[in-house]
């Protein structure tokens, strides 16, 4: 068995270490390697669990995105405020033809709709003119229209078609000369249907009760005292067969 001799720093532990570490110079014998186990090299620390998140949110990023809001309405060409620079005639036409579209209007309703909408009073003028010319505004016409539709549904009488014309501002002789085509007897005939119809309603009552009731009606439908009391006592005459008694006097209606 051959025999080595003992390194310098045998004996020494901590020239033993410096040897190992090989900040001593090497001795002609390889040393053996220390009793001491070395430590485990350092591991990398694993990169952080919100990585993939932030890697997806710059993925994320890099698509392009899809806006949310809500596409705006299209702007109302009748409405100048939509316009930096509207042709108001354009506009006040449009609300002209919409307003006469399926029915038939007065100069005044009209005038008040452009008005409304602010369009220029010269301008409105003279596109009203400009549709008198042509026919679609007729306060004759539509004078008559609305006494022929009013009348016989509603039963009105020449005091009220009077005050309804006056409110949608047709001219006083024009709606004269309208009303003044009414038949007296169509606008009678007209007073006796309601009263018919009510009746059924008033059957428990007395005819005194009855009369002030129907006469009441009357007078709100535009009939006249005298008018309103002789087409009761007609009715009250022909639904009871002992005559008209129990009728109030005409005085105290």
């Amino acid at each position: 068995m051959d025999e080595r001799p003992a390194p310098d720093w045998l004996g020494d532990v901590t020239l033993g270490v410096e040897a190992w570490a090989g900040k001593a110079p090497s001795p002609s014998v390889e040393p053996s390697p220390p009793s001491v186990e070395p430590s485990p090299p350092s591991v990398e620390p694993s990169p952080p669990s919100v990585e993939p998140s932030s890697r997806r949110r710059s993925d994320d990023e890099s698509k392009p995105t899809r806006s949310r809001r809500r596409k705006p309405r299209p702007a109302d060409p009748a409405d100048p405020k939509n316009d930096p620079e509207p042709d108001h005639e354009a506009i006040a036409r449009k609300i002209l033809l919409d307003a006469l579209t399926g029915q038939a209007r007065s100069r005044k309703e009209l005038a008040d709709k452009l008005e409304k909408k602010e369009v220029p009073a010269a301008l409105a003028t003279r596109l009203l003119d400009r549709f008198e010319e042509v026919g679609l505004i007729d306060d004759e016409a539509f004078a008559r229209a609305w006494i022929a539709s009013r009348q016989p549904g509603k039963g009105l009488a020449r005091r009220a078609l009077a005050q309804e014309l006056r409110r949608k501002g047709i001219d006083d002789d024009v709606a004269r000369d309208a009303l003044d085509e009414i038949d007296p007897d169509d606008e009678r005939e007209a007073g006796r249907r309601m009263v018919r119809r009510k009746l059924r309603s008033l059957e428990r009552f007395d005819d005194q009760t009855k009369t002030r009731r129907l006469v009441g009606m009357l007078a709100r439908k535009g009939y006249g005292a005298g008018v309103a009391y002789s087409i009761v006592r007609e009715e009250l005459s022909l639904a009871d067969d002992d005559g008209a008694g129990g009728l109030v006097p005409e005085s105290d209606l």
